[in-house]
Order: structure tokens, then sequence, then C-alpha cells
């Protein structure tokens, strides 16, 4: 849906909303102001109402130019009276962000004055906002800034690829709500996505994949195509259609930073250029080779073609996950560390990090790479994206580096929003609207640590996210919390309120033509995590075989947690579920004395992507002494992989008297995770 489109229909909602009664709000914006003093009257919107900017040419010509295309087509003028008076001032009292902005409105006119062009533009924001309620904008005074200067989305154009037009209707939606970044992940091994010229494969055939969904390539064959072939699924943005895509985002105040992958997530170039490999082989390999100077002849080549493409201060080298399996065994490899002088292959990644990061500084850039950049040591000048929790974030700051906080807990928007059951499929485990909201990224860091924390964002991997309506299902509502997390001071947060207001900015957004998860009608938490259960086990001792542990990163309270009356909610990182990897569980639980039993049984999950299985064998025994047991069932399962989210009871039912209860699970061949929150007995 194009920009003329979006603003006809923002425009009658504005028209209808102005005919009822209720009265615009400083106090519903997204994100929430920094201050906000609302007095008597309002500023109504006619036909004669005009736009005044004192500002430099291409700043005035930004703002302006939205502002006529927006919902309050606003003409261009000189009088300060019925019109929008706007203002770039050498300071503005109490404003210290170059973004922030400060409004004053009465019946006569709206004043803003702000430090930046960015500042006006998200001064302009909120008069769309207070506009599109009601009858005008209520009169008194909003200060305004940011917390944190990067507030960014990163949207994944490379498992599947979406056209510039939908990147464009993406940055409108983001602007609107202030943040200014946009993270295009442009190259993996589903796909590479941006033309460049030295390069012609990259775009005529590792651009192309033999199935258009990720699954089923991925699961499948994993071969490329060349371009224009039937059997060919894919696609790119030339290097015009990037110069437009930046283009629009900087008339927006939305800065573009491009991810070039390296050194793994690579098998599409390696297997166009397969000299760039270890192997030399299509095919064969995921991680360029380090050792090969022809690698830095191409990723140097190929940086330069997308810094002059993209004017961004960082650029996004990727660094995460590489397998690393070739390089101990590769001679060229093998050569660079002794010349380096490298004691293992975490420091060879770490050369080529340093390396490029000197090529890119040379070019008066900086790099952003994902935490595992850090491994092996952290390139001088380079800031560290923390998405494996927060400790990649924290250790960068507590080496005077700058992190930008997207940990997958918070900020992976490919986790279910809902009950699984009333999803799409997702990758993650449910992470609600209230768990993003949660995050506080300068939590638990001093003053300066958290003076390094230069931002917060929110990432949008789809692998299992086809089409633009699910992409954007996915995005919306949750990348408004983000929004605010990055915009707002936490001191001033509360859920409920936030919710109420994201409700209201969901409305807006379907009513443009987003699909837009519909917050206002979510089915909510698992029901049996709502409310404690009484059993006769609550409250016991339980005692976990030495084979058989729990594991401390899923330990859910510790050695009470499975008796402890909580049933853990949709997802296994809740705190609730208590996690066991290969070995299985092996409790034994002491109701302390002898009862009569009628029931024991315990709920597991399976998530078969990030490796959650249901048990293959439940054995459930009983005891009075603790030595001889009587075994009450044994339960068989055969495991088979699926899709989605589901839950099952394993448990048994009869007559028994003991003090002491065996619970016994093992895994099945896949030896992956087992989850299980309550083993309830009664």
């Amino acid at each position: 849906m194009n920009r003329i489109i979006i603003a006809s229909i923002a425009l009658a909602l504005l028209l209808s909303c102005s005919q009822v009664k209720n009265v615009a709000s400083s106090r519903s914006l997204l994100p929430l102001p920094a201050n906000i003093e609302e007095s008597k009257g309002r500023f109504i919107f006619n036909n004669a109402t005009t736009l005044k900017i004192a500002a430099e040419e291409k700043d005035a010509n930004a703002v302006g130019n939205f502002l006529a295309a927006s919902p309050l087509a606003l003409e261009r003028g000189e009088k300060d009276s019925n019109a929008v008076v706007m203002t770039i001032c050498n300071d503005v009292e109490g404003i210290t962000s170059p973004e922030g902005y400060a409004i004053e409105t009465t019946e006569e006119n709206i004043t803003v004055k702000a430090i930046s062009g960015a500042g006006l533009f998200y001064a302009a924001q909120t008069i769309l906002q207070l506009a599109a309620e009601g009858n005008g904008v209520p009169a008194g005074k909003i200060t305004d800034e940011p917390k944190f200067a990067y507030r960014g989305m990163m949207l994944d154009v490379s498992r599947h690829f979406f056209d510039k037009e939908f990147v464009k209707k993406q940055i409108d939606a983001i602007a609107h709500f202030k943040m200014n970044r946009l993270h295009l992940h442009l190259t993996d091994a589903a796909g590479w996505r941006i033309e460049i010229k030295r390069y012609p494969r990259l775009t005529q055939f590792a651009a192309w994949r033999s199935k258009p969904l990720w699954k089923d390539w991925w699961f499948g064959d994993r071969k490329y195509a060349e371009e224009g072939s039937p059997e060919a699924h894919g696609g790119y943005y030339t290097q015009d259609d990037i110069r437009e895509i930046v283009a629009y985002a900087a008339e927006r105040y939305i800065t573009i930073i491009p991810e070039i992958e390296m050194p793994a997530h690579s098998e599409e170039v390696l297997t166009a250029y397969p000299e760039l490999s270890c192997t030399h082989e299509p095919y064969k390999q995921a991680d360029f080779c380090i050792g090969n100077e022809k690698t830095y002849e191409f990723l140097e080549n190929v940086l330069t073609e997308v810094m002059e493409l993209f004017p961004s201060e960082y650029i996004h080298i990727g660094g995460d996950e590489a397998g690393k399996a070739s390089w101990p065994h590769c001679p060229l490899c093998q050569k660079r560390m002794k010349e380096e002088r490298l004691k293992d292959v975490n420091e060879l990644q770490s050369y080529l990090i340093h390396r490029i990061e000197k090529f890119v500084n040379s070019k008066g850039r900086q790099i952003i790479g994902w935490d595992e950049i850090l491994d092996g040591g952290l390139a001088p000048n380079a800031t560290v994206m923390s998405w494996r929790g927060t400790e990649g974030g924290i250790a960068a700051t507590e080496s005077g580096h700058k992190a930008i906080m997207t940990p997958g807990g918070y900020c992976y928007l490919d986790s279910y929003q809902d009950a699984p059951h009333t999803q799409p499929m997702a990758f993650g485990p449910y992470m609600p609207i209230e768990k993003v909201y949660s995050y506080n990224p300068i939590d638990g860091l001093s003053k300066k640590q958290a003076e390094l924390i230069y931002g917060v964002q929110g990432n949008l991997w789809v692998e299992y996210i086809p089409t633009e309506e699910l992409v954007e299902y996915m995005i919306y509502p949750r990348i408004l919390a983000i929004a605010e997390i990055g915009w707002s001071n936490p001191v001033k947060r509360d859920l409920g309120e936030f919710k109420q207001r994201a409700v209201k900015a969901v409305n807006e957004l379907r009513a443009k033509g987003y699909n837009a998860f519909d917050l206002g009608n979510e089915f909510g938490q698992r029901k049996e995590a709502l409310t404690p259960t009484e059993h006769l086990a609550k409250g016991k001792s339980v005692t976990y075989a030495s084979t058989a542990p729990f594991n401390e990163r899923y330990n859910a309270g510790g050695a009470d947690a499975l008796t402890d009356g909580n049933h853990g909610g949709w997802t296994y990182i809740d705190g609730r579920w208590q996690g066991f990897i290969k070995d299985g569980i092996d409790v034994v639980i002491d109701l302390g004395e002898e009862k009569e039993i009628s029931s024991i049984a315990a709920d597991f999950m399976q998530m078969c992507i990030p490796d959650v299985w249901m048990p293959a064998e439940v054995t459930i025994s009983v005891s009075c002494d603790n030595t001889n047991y009587i075994e009450l069932t044994h339960i068989g399962h055969k495991v088979v992989r699926d899709e989605g989210l589901s839950f099952k009871n394993y448990g048994w039912e009869g007559a028994a008297k003991a003090r002491y209860i065996r619970y016994r699970a093992k895994c099945g061949p896949q030896r992956g995770w087992l989850f299980t929150d309550e083993i309830v007995v009664k």
C-alpha cells in the first residue's frame, strides 16, 4: 500500500474521529513523553490552518513534505496564528538530546521548538497522534526527548525476501513511534539480497533457491538456482532500490543499517564462489576461509560497494554462530594462525573481525557485530549487539565499548505472542507484549556501564514467516513496546496503562492497512499457570539422581521446583519449567509419611525447533521405605518431530499406599531437552 492510500485512510479516520465528543489526551501518546502539562482549551485544525517552519532547507522540506502528505495536509505559510509553527533553535529548555522537542499548544496555535530536524519530525508524530484521537489537540506543554540514541528494528530479508515497497511501509510505521534505525539482515544461507556489481553471481545465483519456503528448503535439498529458471525462488534489491529505501528512510530520520554476514551464515556466497571456502567445494561450507587472502579481497570489495550505498555510521558484519569446523584442518587457516600467533580458532575469527574493522574504519565507518565478536578478543572500536541474553552487552561495556541490547528472551519477535494453539507457527517460545515491555536495558548496570548502552532493538527473523501479512502480524504491536523502552523514562512505565495505549495504536495500524495482531482480543496465558495447584506433594522434598540433575540454566527455582505447586506457562523460559538435557529425569519425592495415593502425573512440552522433546519413556514407582519400589506404570511414547508447541501429561491413576514416589522420564533418540513443571500427586 503506498503513501497516498495510507494518508487517505488516516485522513478518513481523523475526520470521523473529529465528530465524536471524546477529547484527545496527551497521556495516550506512544511512546510516552518525558513531561506533559495539560491546560484548558484546545487547538482546532481547519482548512485554513497552515505550517510555518524555520529550519535549514533540508529539514524544512523533509518535515514540511511529510506533514503536507499526512492526514493534516498542512500547507506551508508564514502566519503565526491558526498555524503549527516549528523552529530549530540552538538550545531548548529542558532538552539535552538532538532528537528532543518542546510543544506548546494554545487555542491560537501550536509552537514547536527543537535542536534538529529530527526533533521537529518527532514533534510532528506527537501532533499527528493527538490529532487522530478527536477534535483537535489539547492545550498545554510537552517536553520530550529519548532515553536512548539508538532505537531499532531488525528485519530479516534473507530467509524470505520482501520488496522495497513493503520495507518502506514498515519505515512509515516505526518512524511514527519515534524509532530511528532499521537494520536489514541482507545476507544469509537462504539468499543474498543486495546487488554487488563486482560479483554478479551473488544475485544471478546466490539470491535464488529451489524452494519458496525456508523450512522446506532448509530441511530439503538446500540447493540454489539460476535467476529466471523455473525452480528459482527469492529476489534481491538492486542498487537503485537500496538508494530509494535509504533516501525514503532518511526523510523520516531513520538510518538504514546493512548487515553483511561473516565469517559464518555464508553458504550462499561459498556456493557461488567456492574458492573462498576452506575446501573450495560448493555446498560444503558455511564459514569463509580466514587464511585465504581472497576472502579479504572479496569482503572488502563487497563492503566498499555497500558503504557507497549506505551512509550509516555503522556497518553490521554479523559474526555470529560460526561453526569453525574446517579451520583446524585447513592448511591456509593453520598457516594464518601460526603466522599471527593465534592460539585457537576463536582468535582466528577475532583476527578477521579486527582486520575488517580496520578496513571499515579506514572508510570513516564503524562496525557492529553480534556478541560472538567478543570471542577471541573484541576489535578496538566495535559495538556489540547483545542477543544471547544480556551478558555480551554487559561484557562490552565493562571493556569500554558501546552495546546495543537485543536479548532473545525479550526482543526476538519471531516468538509466539499469544497462546500458541491460537497463533501461526513461530520459531521461539511464548513472548507476549508484557514480557517485551518488562525489559530494562540498563537494569543492574553501573552508571558508567549504562552510559555505554547505545540503545535497544527488536529483531524479526523470518524462517517461519514467509508472507508480508505474517511479518506485520509478528512485528505489531510488540515493536511498540521496544519503541517505548528506547524512548521513555522507565520510571514512568506502567504495564496496564501501556497496554491501553497499545490497543489504541493497534486499532489505528489496522485501519491503515497493517496486519497487526489484535491485542484487544488476546487469549492469554496457559490456564494451568494462573493459579497454584494444591496436591499431596506440594512443598515436599525432592531428591535428584546424580546421573540426571536439572540444568542450572533452566532450574525453575531449584530443587523444590517440581513440588512448589506452580505450573509453567506457554514457554520453557518463564522460570517455572525445569529443564533436563540428554540423561532425562530421575527424582524421588518424600511425602513425609505414608499416604493413600490415587494419581501421579506431570506435564511435558515439545517444541522441536529449539530441541525440546517429549519423553520416550516414563516410569512411575512407589515405596514405603525408599529401598523397595513397586512399579505402578511404564509409559512408552514414540517421539515424532512436529511443528509448533504441544503439551502432554504422563501419569498413573489407581490406588496405592506409599511415602516415596520415584518419577523417571527418558529421552528418545533425539537426545534433546526435557521440560516439566510439576509432579502432581493426589
